[in-house]
């Protein structure tokens, strides 16, 4: 039995459509910001693997929360992973292209080094020492610009403000790779599935949706998809001012997953099967 902590979230939900006979714990059962308790739960069900699924997503209120933030993100999966070294089962953590401080444009590989921009990544990257600190098989998974039609995320932003505005206006120097949250869960299911039969595999992988491209870019093609006549307007960064600030470069280097058979999938074909989901095209 695979343990996934999370239920509501947007990589839980594909999670659970793709291996139901997974055991899932929610808030109630598992609240990261009682870290030992998520520990506990690990040691009593005695799972194969561990993913977790479950993590403080918002990226502006880590700036006035970040010891929240840093207990949910750094202490429950260090906690996790210590649990899941005891028992000797490998463990999955979902990490962050906010480790990265996004300068340049060459993609970041799985070793470069970490410099995170602000309180969510810096408590992102507390969860991958704790990670590692704690001796286990692991794997740390590092995505970025995570969609799917359920939750919060850009593309049901975009869909929702496309329908009645003539024109918006979407930043165009940040650039990255937009994640279907459907292709991560089964990465995490084929990564925790492996570990289990090959320990050696532990190690730091990055994986995000290919091509790169701008937020404008993503904007419009999810415009053009939907049918929605909405223009989207290039602007800069510095137009659109928030309390954290984004990596200008979320590109990732990803060939080193081809150690789990698997590739960058392609958000342009995952943005259309979302559309279809929540039934803005036929």
């Amino acid at each position: 039995m695979i343990l996934v902590f999370g239920k509501t979230g947007q990589v839980a939900t594909e999670l659970q459509a793709l291996a139901p006979e997974a055991r899932f714990l929610g808030r109630d059962e598992a609240d990261l910001s009682t870290p030992e308790a998520c520990a506990a739960q690990i040691r009593a069900l005695k799972p194969e693997a561990v993913i977790n699924a479950a993590a403080w997503t918002a990226v502006d209120k880590a700036e006035a929360e970040e010891d929240a933030a840093t207990v949910v993100n750094g202490a429950a999966p260090a906690a996790m992973a210590a649990a899941c070294a005891e028992l000797g089962i490998p463990f999955v953590q979902i990490s962050t292209d906010y480790v990265f401080d996004g300068a340049g444009e060459t993609p970041f590989t799985p070793d470069a080094p970490t410099a995170p921009l602000g309180a969510y990544g810096r408590s992102k990257l507390a969860g991958e020492a704790g990670v590692r600190v704690a001796g286990g098989v692991h794997a740390i998974l590092r995505t970025s610009w995570v969609f799917s039609a359920h939750g919060n995320n850009f593309l049901k932003t975009m869909l929702r403000l496309g329908a009645t505005r003539e024109t918006l206006t979407v930043v165009a120097d940040q650039i990255g790779g937009p994640t279907p949250a459907r292709a991560i869960a089964e990465a995490c299911l084929t990564i925790a599935r492996a570990l289990i039969a090959d320990p050696t595999k532990t190690g730091t992988y990055h994986f995000s949706g290919a091509p790169d491209v701008s937020w404008a870019d993503f904007a419009r093609e999810i415009m053009a998809q939907a049918g929605l006549s909405c223009a989207i307007v290039d602007i800069p960064t510095s137009a659109y001012p928030t309390p954290a600030r984004r990596p200008a470069n979320s590109r990732m280097a990803c060939d080193t997953l081809s150690a789990f058979g698997l590739s960058r999938p392609d958000w342009r074909a995952a943005t259309r099967a979302a559309l279809m989901e929540l039934g803005a095209i036929a």
